[in-house]
């Protein structure tokens, strides 16, 4: 993330919400969205370049993982590869299944994972690692949570701790460390919470922390989220705990690792 120009980053992303938005205003109102054969080629990149994001992002940056790929080539790479995919969509494979949605994500992810790992293997240097030794590398590089759940154990569940003992040596270390763009940070939060969070989970942390909104107490959360009873305030406790547990479950650590 630290590779990203954050002016620049946010301009994409809200280009990007406008082009979607032009692109479903070509088609009629009673289209569905799950009828991929009506959409042009073009139409469809521009759809889907919220998934290449979504998988570029799980990729680590770190030179050791990527050689000389920041997100930004990682994130240009997937969007190569996705526009490849799309060319070869079998439409009437498609339309024999079940769930289409399900079944043409999972045709684009795979080949949009594929490119980006043939790039970050050309771009690691000239030594060849066995294939069976990077599948094992890269099964096994997504279960340290230790660093997930200090990243949201610190933003969220902080929130909730006592005054702090100003005579504890660790409160006495002046914090040197350059702070995130805060505007950037919410953003990026946002996104992980609406993908791995319930509608409720969601909203608590987003009124807990503040995300887009004023920082709320247990108790007005509750009053908004209507939960009712003498132990509401409890229920949102828990309730942000719960989320946070999700989070740190689902949420890869490559994907706080420069937050930290």
């Amino acid at each position: 993330m630290k590779h990203y120009n954050i002016q620049n980053y946010i301009r994409y992303k809200k280009d990007l919400e406008q082009s979607i938005k032009r692109v479903l205003k070509k088609y009629p109102p009673e289209t569905e969205l799950d009828d991929y054969h009506v959409f042009t080629k073009e139409d469809l990149t521009i759809m889907f370049m919220p998934l290449v994001e979504t998988i570029g992002r799980k990729f680590a940056t770190s030179q050791q993982a990527s050689g000389v790929m920041s997100i930004n080539d990682i994130i240009q790479e997937g969007n190569l590869n996705l526009i490849k995919a799309i060319n070869r969509i079998d439409y009437e494979t498609l339309e024999d299944s079940e769930d289409k949605e399900k079944t043409l994500k999972s045709f684009l992810s795979k080949r949009i994972k594929g490119g980006i790992r043939r790039a970050i293997d050309t771009n690691r240097g000239g030594m060849r690692i066995p294939e069976h030794a990077m599948n094992e590398m890269r099964k096994n590089f997504g279960k340290d949570k230790k660093a997930v759940a200090a990243f949201f154990n610190s933003i969220f569940l902080s929130i909730d701790a006592g005054v702090r003992d100003e005579d504890d040596l660790l409160y006495q270390i002046e914090d040197k460390s350059q702070p995130y763009n805060q505007e950037f940070l919410n953003m990026y939060l946002q996104s992980l919470l609406k993908q791995h969070l319930s509608d409720k989970e969601y909203h608590v942390l987003n009124m807990s922390y503040g995300l887009d909104c004023d920082k709320l107490s247990a108790n007005q959360i509750a009053d908004k989220l209507n939960i009712k009873g003498k132990g509401a305030y409890v229920r949102v406790s828990q309730l942000k705990k719960q989320a946070v547990e999700k989070l740190i479950e689902n949420v890869d650590h490559s994907q706080v690792l420069d937050f930290l």
